[in-house]
């Protein structure tokens, strides 16, 4: 299969169960929307070392929002439930009740339920009040610009961590091109999230290590500087590879972000120097959520 010159590998991402929220947080203006969304989903590409993988879904309009205002949609990620309460509770009393305006709530209706400011609630040491309105708690905790609005649960569902595609081309810039353009194109699509800065990898893994300590290294297979040293994938032709890195709600929410992130990174061409795509997979074993390419791309 070829699209605009672009050979798309027979293979397939593979990956694997998570459990996510969405959090909506809104301020009295977007800019400060951005605020709190940005340093709440800081530090946040990957379970393996940040604890959960997080990052904006969308911006929302003042119609789409709980109290009418500018809003942010995030997503969260993590493991299990444990973790995913630790999380929410030191990004959320960190990074959204520290900011100016912020008012924060449960995007998602749907799983099991969580703490989202139930515990936020003792920063008001004693002043907090609780209000509910049509059947949802929320509380209202004094704050020196007047007070934060927080509701007292968010939801936690079923989701997938871990799809992926690779774009592999004659060189960094044009790697790098072919990722702005599917990530832009990705953006659009609603339940996904790409967790990485700027939403592309360069420093793909592979499972373990020469070193016991470490549960993942650089994936060799893909590295162009030591194609004479191992079993390389990559020919002469290919100088740099990115990794785009999906996490969405549902395979139906990630497949649509491969294909259109495939066909908008396809879109520069083979003679703007993108030469392949591809996908991570550990031949099955890490992951039971398997995305094949060229299905999806058909």
């Amino acid at each position: 299969m070829k699209i605009n010159g672009v050979s798309i590998d027979n293979t397939f991402a593979e990956a694997f169960p998570m459990k996510a929220t969405r959090i909506i947080i809104t301020a009295h203006n977007l800019e400060w929307a951005y605020n709190s969304a940005t340093a709440m989903t800081g530090f946040a590409t990957s379970v393996i070392a940040c604890g959960c993988e997080s990052s904006i879904e969308k911006e929302l309009k003042p119609s789409q929002t709980p109290d009418g205002r500018p809003g942010i949609s995030v997503l969260l990620f993590t493991m299990g439930k444990k973790e995913m309460i630790k999380q929410i509770q030191n990004r959320v009393g960190q990074c959204v009740l520290t900011s100016p305006t912020s008012a924060c709530f449960s995007g998602i209706d749907e799983g099991e339920k969580v703490a989202l400011g139930k515990n936020l609630r003792y920063f008001g040491d004693g002043f907090q009040i609780a209000k509910k309105i049509d059947g949802v708690r929320y509380w209202r905790i004094p704050a020196m610009d007047g007070e934060f609005l927080v509701a007292e649960s968010t939801h936690m569902a079923k989701a997938i961590g871990g799809g992926n595609f690779l774009i592999l081309a004659e060189n960094q810039a044009s790697a790098l091109k072919a990722s702005e353009r599917a990530i832009k194109a990705m953006r659009k699509i609603s339940d996904v999230i790409m967790p990485f800065p700027g939403g592309a990898v360069r420093s793909g893994s592979k499972v373990g290590s020469k070193y016991p300590t470490l549960p993942a290294s650089t994936n060799d297979a893909f590295c162009p500087t030591l194609k004479g040293q191992v079993d390389s994938e990559l020919d002469s032709s290919i100088g740099s590879v990115m990794e785009i890195v999906i996490d969405g709600l549902s395979q139906e929410a990630i497949s649509e972000a491969i294909r259109v992130g495939i066909m908008a990174a396809c879109s520069l061409g083979s003679k703007k120097g993108v030469k392949r795509i591809s996908a991570g997979n550990y031949g099955g074993d890490l992951g039971p959520y398997h995305f094949h390419l060229r299905k999806i791309l058909k």
